[in-house]
């Protein structure tokens, strides 16, 4: 299955986290919010300027801006 970033994931397209390549301070929080290695998601949809995004997981929907979903390595089914 292909690999991609969380920004180029389509409306309600689900996959599985693969990588946070983001580090420090950036890294921790995203790991923080519940988005590591081995986490469903699916996105939701995006705000009418595309940023931020909304994707589902663990039972919650959360928002990130397109700058924070650059870092995380989605495989899409």
């Amino acid at each position: 299955m292909p690999c991609i970033n969380m920004r180029q994931m389509k409306d309600h397209q689900s996959g599985t986290i693969v990588a946070v390549k983001a580090g420090g301070e950036l890294g921790r929080r995203i790991r923080d919010m519940g988005l590591a290695p081995g986490t469903p998601v699916k996105i939701q949809g995006r705000a009418p300027l595309y940023d931020p995004v909304a994707l589902r997981t663990r039972g919650f929907t959360l928002t990130l801006r397109n700058r924070e979903a650059d870092f995380i390595e989605v495989e899409v089914a």
